[in-house]
């Protein structure tokens, strides 16, 4: 009987023992290993706001504000803390949006997590946010968070600034810095120097009661951190050299880029047509984006780096420098123009004018026949019209024509000047010459150029024989690109600075006399070159470069009127008022009646014209 109580006290000791032991095994699960109720007591009483910087300011060269912060509010959710029953369609009209986005915000909310907030409403403005607070407190769950968004107090230079959006889940997994939500530079400058723009975040622990109302910082704050808000940044650009030439474009399309030649910087980078940036910022920005999409006229694509345009007759120029490097050519070189250049049976037509022709007149009165003698001389030079054409190519590749030119911004395309192969694959190896791709002389042909490479060769002509890489960024955080960039490089073209003397002299001339004479300024000695660029689609397009002052130039650049017909009606009067709004501030009164003709100048109708 003994033995059988010792037996039975034995079992039930061993029985409270498992008990026991099962409760604290479950403890220590329940506290140490499973944090699902860590999550759901913290989200009680604890909630981390993320503290978003300040992207970085932006300036123009002149210290004028392109780019600043205006406060927003993003609407958090954490779905597991929100209390039935709970009145979705009161809530949904405080907010401003439908039960079925309602549903859907709060599903996408619940896949990320039942327990980590996320965004439910982003970028909600301060009036907004002002009418949300007072009701807040009603649905537990829902809190806001400050962020900021960027706004364009000019309203200009919409291809070089760029805009903002929410990162993709891809960029969220390839970079461990981006959080769902997180904002990101889309395209333009805030793409570029997103690193340098975007900041630091910071993080804030607030306590919270049961009614989602925040009582005071969690530990006095010893675990927060402070935003660090972005690098400024300071442009190159001039902001009211940038609004003029963007009137001067209203109602056409086409590019203006304007370059400082002794430093690369770019004074005015347009493509019109444009848009204001405002249009791609906040709650609208989607339906703002799908909107220029559509438009016929394609408002986002970037001319300036993107449009790929023959050079016309801007391009004789460059052969004639071409020619005298090659020891072809001379500024004594005469050569006969019977209103065009007789070839194979063939004619390349030219305009009336005195013959012979020397090289200044040639290229002050814009002679087709002499640049097809110019051309052909040079390719003839050598064995074979492949190794001719390649030492000719590789001069125009120089003068950084065909190819990127790096400048700061994404999505520059290269140009095209064909290779040997091109040929070869067209008409057979070994079975063209000179006569075959004869257009090249005056700048038709397979040549497609950005306006910012002709900008730049027309920099490089204003420099005697090199250039700076362009580039649109002066400095970071007031400490000059020219120390933190080391792709800016002098760039020379193996042309001797002696042969530039006689072309820049003809490119006065053809302001002074020639064809570029609604350039012409009182004060100062501009340099010129228009160009007609043919036009398979329609109208041909105007197309002029120009520098100025003569000597120690200040400002370079190149201008294309899409479907302008001759480079002296549109694109050299718009590149003459350029200089002279930047180097004397003001148009001249004798000058005025050009002004008001290419600003009331229409050459486009308006999409929604089109669209009836």
């Amino acid at each position: 009987m003994k033995k059988q109580l010792e037996s039975r006290r034995f079992v039930i000791a061993m029985i409270f023992l498992a008990v026991g032991v099962i409760y604290v095994a479950r403890l220590f699960y329940v506290q140490v290993l499973d944090d699902h109720y860590k999550l759901d007591a913290d989200n009680n009483v604890l909630r981390r706001i993320v503290k978003y910087p300040a992207r970085g300011l932006v300036y123009d060269r002149n210290g004028k504000l392109l780019v600043f912060n205006e406060a927003a509010y993003d609407l958090m959710v954490t779905p597991k803390r929100i209390q039935e029953p709970f009145d979705t369609l009161a809530f949904c009209r405080l907010i401003g949006i439908d039960k079925a986005d309602f549903i859907e915000k709060i599903d996408k909310a619940k896949k990320y997590s039942r327990y980590k907030a996320s965004i439910f409403e982003k970028e909600i403005s301060a009036k907004g946010y002002a009418k949300i607070q007072e009701q807040l407190f009603n649905y537990p769950g829902f809190f806001v968070q400050t962020r900021t968004l960027r706004s364009y107090p000019q309203q200009t230079a919409a291809h070089v600034l760029g805009y903002v959006g929410e990162v993709n889940a891809k960029k969220v997994a390839d970079d461990p810095y981006y959080k769902s939500g997180d904002q990101l530079g889309i395209s333009g400058i805030e793409k570029s120097y997103e690193n340098a723009l975007r900041g630091k975040r910071g993080v804030e622990r607030v306590l919270v009661d049961v009614f989602n109302r925040e009582k005071g910082k969690f530990m006095e704050g010893a675990y927060d951190s402070s935003a660090i808000s972005g690098s400024k940044l300071q442009l190159t650009l001039d902001n009211e050299l940038q609004q003029y030439g963007e009137l001067l474009m209203q109602n056409k399309k086409g590019s203006i880029v304007a370059i400082e030649p002794k430093t690369g910087e770019i004074l005015a980078l347009i493509s019109a047509p444009t848009y204001d940036p405002n249009l791609l910022v906040g709650r609208a920005r989607s339906s703002n984006y799908k909107t220029l999409t559509q438009d016929t006229l394609n408002p986002l694509f970037n001319r300036a780096i993107m449009a790929k345009y023959p050079p016309g007759s801007t391009f004789k120029s460059i052969n004639a420098l071409i020619g005298m490097q090659e020891g072809v050519l001379s500024p004594n070189t005469y050569y006969s123009c019977n209103q065009g250049y007789y070839f194979a049976g063939r004619k390349m037509g030219c305009h009336v004018h005195r013959s012979p022709v020397n090289l200044v007149y040639s290229i002050e009165t814009s002679c087709n026949a002499y640049y097809c003698n110019v051309f052909r001389s040079i390719i003839e030079k050598y064995p074979t019209a492949a190794e001719g054409y390649l030492a000719w190519r590789d001069y125009v590749t120089k003068f950084g024509l065909g190819q990127k030119t790096g400048i700061d911004i994404p999505n520059e395309l290269e140009g095209f000047v064909p290779g040997t192969d091109y040929y070869d694959r067209y008409y057979g190896e070994g079975r063209w010459k000179a006569l075959t791709i004869l257009s090249l002389a005056i700048g038709q042909g397979e040549l497609g150029f950005t306006p910012l490479q002709m900008a730049n060769m027309t920099a490089t002509i204003a420099n005697r024989g090199y250039s700076i890489s362009p580039h649109l960024v002066k400095s970071i955080s007031d400490e000059p690109l020219v120390l933190i960039d080391s792709t800016l490089e002098r760039r020379e073209t193996g042309i001797n600075q002696e042969h530039f003397k006689e072309v820049v002299e003809a490119m006065a001339k053809v302001v002074k006399q020639g064809t570029g004479t609604l350039a012409k300024l009182d004060s100062i000695e501009v340099c010129g070159k228009t160009g007609t660029v043919q036009n398979p689609q329609g109208d041909d397009h105007s197309t002029f470069i120009a520098f100025a002052p003569k000597n120690d130039p200040k400002i370079a650049l190149s201008v294309y009127v899409e479907n302008g017909v001759w480079g002296s009606r549109w694109a050299a009067p718009i590149a003459g008022l350029m200089v002279e709004k930047y180097l004397n501030d003001t148009i001249a009164e004798n000058r005025k009646w050009i002004e008001k003709r290419m600003l009331e100048g229409v050459l486009i109708a308006n999409s929604a014209e089109e669209e009836e």
